[in-house]
């Protein structure tokens, strides 16, 4: 019975229109229950992601434009020699437009067209990576603008996660409701953004065990950074876990248990 009513609420999940999970600011008139579920999952990285700006100025848009194409093709061969997944690499189209800068007198002077074109790609391995960067010539016209790790299989994750916290919600409420000699009479709304009803509760100052309601904090950055040491990150490269969360909050009505 316990794994038929848990096949029924993934089911109910799978299929629930997106506007059901949409932030809906009303509460219900009758008695409820407001309860959050969370889930979460600490994996390693197995997607490394680099994006790189090339660019170029000169008076003559040709000449600009020769060098950045110059450089996109280097950039492209790099990313091949060094198994970059194919499906990743994508190349943006060239940007044109006028250059300027200031004089010390705050005059501003023409300097030329400026051509631009970003280029990005991920790789399976740090390894793959850090040899790619080592074959990259970075300059001022050929800049590596971003690195991050990621993890393949992370929307799928994020629906795993996402599920194990609706179901903790139904349970939190089943639990709540038994406490207080009532049950539930069924599910009133659900959604993945906290509510900010009258109760004086916001997402990230949901108390526990007594504790006063404060203003909620900021939201903890996900541990997404890859260190990296040496000059022009091209000596060592090291990745640490990343931390997915999914919160969902659902509303139950109940109704006298006797």
């Amino acid at each position: 019975m316990k794994l038929l009513s848990a096949l029924l609420w993934s089911s109910l999940l799978a299929t629930m229109a997106p506007s059901a999970w949409a932030q809906a600011n009303t509460i219900p008139s009758q008695p409820h229950l407001l309860v959050k579920g969370e889930g979460a999952r600490t994996v390693m990285p197995d997607r490394f992601a680099v994006e790189l700006l090339v660019k170029s100025t000169d008076l003559q848009p040709d000449t600009a434009r020769s060098r950045v194409q110059g450089n996109v093709d280097a950039v492209l061969s790099a990313f091949k020699r060094n198994h970059a997944l194919p499906e990743s690499v994508v190349a943006d189209n060239l940007t044109i437009q006028p250059d300027y800068r200031y004089s010390v007198q705050g005059k501003q002077e023409y300097l030329g067209t400026r051509v631009s074109r970003r280029l990005k790609g991920s790789f399976g391995t740090t390894g793959d990576l850090q040899a790619f960067l080592r074959a990259v010539d970075a300059s001022d016209d050929l800049q590596i603008s971003s690195m991050r790790p990621g993890y393949s299989r992370e929307a799928a994750l994020r629906g795993e996660l996402k599920a194990e916290a609706a179901t903790q919600t139904r349970a939190s409420a089943k639990h709540l409701a038994t406490a207080y000699g009532a049950r539930i009479a069924g599910l009133y709304s659900i959604s993945d953004v906290a509510p900010n009803f009258a109760y004086g509760v916001q997402a990230g100052s949901w108390p526990r065990g007594g504790d006063m309601v404060t203003p909620p904090n900021p939201p903890a950055p996900a541990q997404t950074s890859i260190e990296t040491t040496g000059a022009r990150a091209r000596e060592s490269i090291e990745a640490g876990p990343i931390t997915y969360t999914e919160n969902v909050y659902a509303i139950f009505l109940i109704s006298d248990g006797t």
